[in-house]
């Protein structure tokens, strides 16, 4: 009876490929239904649920029922039928086979499992030598994942096969608010694809879309063919229609064409590249629109992003983009995140690292995407930069190295030139359990080969400057046991001084090009520079004192308060300085204080705060709060204070109603300029496999400070993916724990010298 089981599992093909289309990337909830039975278990099943990762081939068939009848040659099984051969069952009421044909036939409660799934079946008959199988009126339902279904019939001839009028849902049959239908499909497993004849997506009972044709792979292996069409209607778009086409080029490489068509606006070919080896990935997106009637001209994006490894140390990268206007990611981004974007930022390079030492090559370009903006705000590009740091132990005590970097500057507006950049340095770090000293002296060049245009401007083309940079890092760390509420805790107090002394040499005749104040925080207090890039350094004469404390449980390691105090004592006016920027002087800095206070799991209260002592007034004030709510909710409160910048309150929250509605809304609010600057407002509906969201947004629209208004409507099929705007985007964006896993990441921190990249670095229409 081998062949007999071998490719009853059909069904699963329509759930595998269906879920394998599917546009989700967050995790599913399933919460308002457990995994229940479309199919009920069956008790003489005796293998996992999932079935076992056995192959049934070679392995022998045992049949078993109350009573046999019949003859030698044409056995009759009655009663409480079960036929096993590996790790397939099959159960029935009746079950005859034919061995001189090599015919059976099964009727009553036909049952079958294995490979995580599970069915029933009014009837299955076979015949062993052409290797045909049918069953009739059969449900199944599948196990390792969500999904069940219903086909009139099942035929299958070797390795191909048919199924009649099949359905699939991520739903319980009881409460079928999504579902899949279709006509016919036809399978072959031989070559791993599947025809879909007239299928249909219904919502409810209303159907949404149609497919006359449609082809799909059945595992693994990718096939070429269409993909699921995006179809729209808006004002601005009019009937949008995109239909993406697969290309399975090889193991290692396809591509998915995009034809779209809007019938506002007009025709446009998107078109994706992917490339995958053990040393490295690629991704190539493009857009082409020969006209659009929005802007009466063509329109064009390109986005290249990729890893290559060159060598075991290094690696080449690239992030490049190019759009053919400043209104390309107005006009056609997806999320409202490209209405605030100004510039399009492209990076490519190599890169290598090893024990002691990193380097790289790299340039940089900035794109112009706001049109109301002219080129002269955009940053200096790099074309190219070099880098490179090294460093060495000198015996058990010192350790010495040198940083260096090479930049060529160019603006597309204004003259530019070039700059080295070297410090070589010396260390003799010593530390213990409960103790630091780090004196470390360095020595900074910098010297420039300036444009004609700007040299004139600034009294010579080669300025340099050459500075010594002494730093003195110390600190204690002090802790005990203690109890606090019947809880254990570690209690740690931290005393820490900095001393910097860097000679002042006067740098006005010194362009800049990509150096900028770096905000006064905590971290500021210990660094050697208060600006970033090499365009100026810093004079300082100047010590910091600064304590830190912290109360950590010790059951699980969690932080349940900290808190941190420091100020920098200038012994003399700091005179280096950008243009228009007053000079540091002589006395003491701002305080700076942090607090976090975590009393329980639920609640988490924090604040900074920086007041200037010399002037006696707040330069910076913050105050926090989160409350998690029972279930995914959460409930923000902040306060946001700068001197002469902003004041402003942020409310945002996600309260659950109940196990199906929740409500979501941000209020984002400027006191100085008694103005919303976001409102958001929406209300959520969550069932066992549908989710619906509508949001309502009000903000600023950077480009004409003007406030816009939207409405982001979605609908969440849940296993096969969702219609509408992302809301599920914006919603993460603006309230802080809307997906509660964000609470728990720490965002990467970088320092390049340069304005940080939009986040929305490119945009698909």
């Amino acid at each position: 009876m081998r062949h007999a089981l071998r490719l009853l599992p059909l069904p699963l093909c329509i759930a595998l490929s269906l879920h394998a289309h599917a546009a989700d990337t967050h995790r599913q909830s399933y919460a308002l239904c457990p995994i229940g039975d479309a199919v009920p278990a069956f008790p003489d099943a005796t293998q996992s649920p999932e079935g076992l990762t056995l192959d049934p081939s070679g392995q022998p068939t045992d049949i078993e029922g109350d009573l046999l009848s019949g003859t030698d040659a044409n056995p009759v099984f009655n009663g409480n039928v079960t036929m096993r051969r590996g790790n397939q069952f099959m159960g029935a009421d009746q079950l005859t086979f034919d061995k001189a044909q090599g015919r059976y036939a099964a009727e009553g409660s036909i049952r079958y499992q294995a490979n995580g799934l599970r069915l029933r079946a009014a009837s299955a008959k076979g015949d062993q030598d052409s290797d045909t199988h049918s069953m009739q009126d059969l449900d199944y339902q599948l196990l390792s994942q969500r999904g069940n279904g219903h086909a009139k019939s099942l035929s299958v001839e070797g390795e191909a096969g048919s199924l009649r009028s099949a359905t699939y849902s991520t739903c319980p049959p009881e409460a079928r608010q999504w579902e899949l239908r279709a006509h016919r499909i036809d399978i072959d497993n031989d070559r791993g694809i599947a025809v879909a004849y007239g299928a249909s997506l219904h919502v409810g009972k209303v159907p949404v879309l149609y497919l006359p044709w449609l082809m799909f792979p059945t595992n693994e292996r990718r096939r070429s063919g269409l993909l699921f069409p995006s179809i729209s209607n808006s004002g601005r778009n009019g009937f949008d229609w995109r239909q993406p086409i697969y290309l399975n080029l090889a193991p290692n490489y396809d591509a998915t064409l995009s034809p779209r068509v809007m019938t506002s606006r007009g025709g446009l070919l998107g078109g994706e590249f992917r490339y995958l080896d053990a040393t490295g990935n690629a991704t190539l997106e493009t857009v082409w629109m020969p006209h659009d009637k929005l802007r009466d001209r063509s329109r064009g994006m390109a986005h290249l992003e990729g890893v290559q490894g060159l060598a075991s140390n290094w690696q080449a990268r690239a992030d490049i983009n190019w759009i053919s206007d400043p209104r390309y990611y107005e006009d056609f981004s997806n999320s409202i995140d490209g209405l605030s974007q100004s510039t399009s930022y492209s990076t490519i390079g190599v890169y290598g690292h090893g024990r002691d030492w990193v380097a790289g090559v790299s340039a940089d370009h900035w794109q112009l995407a706001d049109f109301i903006l002219s080129k002269a705000v955009l940053p200096f590009d790099r074309l190219p930069r070099a880098y490179a740091s090294w460093e060495h132990r000198l015996g058990s005590v010192f350790r010495y190295g040198i940083d260096a970097e090479a930049v060529r500057f160019h603006h597309p507006t204004e003259a530019a030139g070039a700059r080295i950049d070297l410090k070589p340095w010396i260390s003799a770090p010593l530390e213990g359990d409960a103790w630091f000293l780090r004196p470390t002296l360095a020595w900074r060049h910098t010297g420039y080969s300036l444009d004609h245009a700007l040299g004139q401007a600034l009294g010579g083309n080669s300025p340099s400057r050459g500075q010594s940079i002494f730093s003195f890092d110390s600190g204690l760390i002090f802790d005990r046991e203690t109890r606090f509420k019947g809880k254990d805790y570690l209690q740690t107090i931290e005393p820490r001084l900095f001393y910097l002394n860097v000679p002042y040499v006067d740098q006005s005749d010194m362009p800049v090009f990509d150096t900028q104040p770096l905000t006064f925080n905590w971290n500021q207090l210990f660094r050697d520079n208060r600006y970033s890039g090499a365009d100026r350094q810093a004079d300082a004469n100047q010590l910091t004192l600064a304590v830190s404390t912290r109360m950590i449980r010790q059951s699980d390691g969690r932080e349940r308060f900290s808190a941190s105090l420091g100020q920098i004592r200038y012994f003399r006016d700091s005179r280096v300085r950008l243009p228009n920027e007053p000079i540091t002087e002589k006395g003491s800095s701002a305080w700076v204080a942090d607090a976090n206070y975590a009393p329980t799991d639920r609640w988490t209260f924090g604040a900074s705060y920086q007041r200037d002592p010399k002037f006696q007034r707040t330069d910076l004030a913050s105050v926090r709060a989160r409350y998690l709510l029972p279930g995914d909710g959460v409930f923000n409160l902040a306060y946001r204070y700068r001197r002469s910048l902003l004041e402003q309150v942020d409310i945002s929250f996600l309260y659950p109603i109940n196990e199906r509605w929740s409500v979501v809304g941000r209020q984002y609010y400027s006191l100085r300029d008694s103005r919303t600057l976001e409102g958001l407002a929406g209300v959520q509906w969550d069932s066992c496999c549908v989710a619906v969201r509508l949001v309502g947004r009000r903000y600023v629209d950077n480009r004409v400070g003007e406030m816009g208004n939207t409405i982001m409507f979605e609908i969440e099929l849940k296993g096969l993916g969702s219609a509408g705007q992302d809301t599920r985007r914006a919603l993460r964006r603006a309230i802080l724990g809307y997906n509660r896993d964000d609470l728990y990441l720490v965002p990467p921190q970088t320092a390049t010298g340069q304005p940080s990249p939009p986040d929305n670095a490119n945009a698909t229409p």
